[in-house]
């Protein structure tokens, strides 16, 4: 077995650790999955943000796969301990203004837009469905990330030092078309980290692991192993 893999989902409305059920089907073969909630997502109690890290901090060297929200816990993961991988997906991490649709997103109380911000194309009424009775199971989710939501991006992020300072290997996974965290910020994570490389989704938006779930997986097994 290769070795442990540390799975951190996103920030959205009703995102939980199960979001990386494909992904850790795929990686199952070679790797001890480990896939929390967030703190005050699912089952885990709230935390203040600044602590989300080290509440989440692996007990032993591992990889991690982070989106994101999760994509700029893994890169603090990695500039703070013994981390060997780490796969940004649509990651947050770099000092940015905080974009429109993540701004909307946070705020949102509405399946269909919240499938509307993340995804590029036309959803279906069953996915609206799904996300719907997700996020009933999180009613203080907006409790998260009040006004003004600036202040939690700016909690996420790491100084271009930090970044610098990070050496492990970094995959970063983006869409062409993602407005939650839009290209340009995935570009300047490149630019500042001294081991990186991208793969870039054309089309896609924020879910890239869904959109291209079998590329997707392959990319990342790939890059794992």
């Amino acid at each position: 077995m290769a070795g442990t893999v540390l799975l951190l989902h996103g920030s959205g409305p009703g995102t939980t650790g199960a979001a990386w059920a494909s992904l850790a089907e795929a990686l199952a073969p070679d790797h001890r999955m480990i896939a929390p909630d967030l703190p005050g997502f699912g089952t885990a109690p709230r935390a203040p943000i600044e602590e989300w890290a080290s509440l989440l901090a692996p007990d032993e060297p591992c990889a991690v796969v982070g989106n994101s929200a999760g994509g700029a816990l893994a890169l603090r993961l990695a500039h703070a301990r013994a981390v060997t991988r780490v796969v940004a997906v649509g990651s947050m991490g770099a000092p940015m203004e905080i974009p429109p649709a993540l701004d909307a997103l946070w705020a949102s109380d509405d399946a269909r837009e919240v499938l509307e911000l993340i995804f590029p194309g036309p959803v279906a009424d069953e996915a609206v469905a799904v996300r719907r009775r997700a996020m009933a199971a999180q009613p203080h989710y907006r409790e998260l990330f009040p006004a003004p939501r600036q202040q939690w991006v700016d909690a996420l992020s790491l100084t271009e030092e930090e970044l610098g300072a990070i050496e492990v290997p970094v995959l970063l996974i983006h869409g062409s078309e993602d407005r939650i965290v839009p290209l340009e910020h995935g570009l300047a994570l490149l630019r500042a980290l001294p081991d990186a490389r991208m793969h870039i989704f054309g089309g896609c938006g924020h879910a890239t692991a869904l959109e291209r779930t079998d590329e997707f997986n392959d990319l990342v097994r790939n890059f794992l192993t």
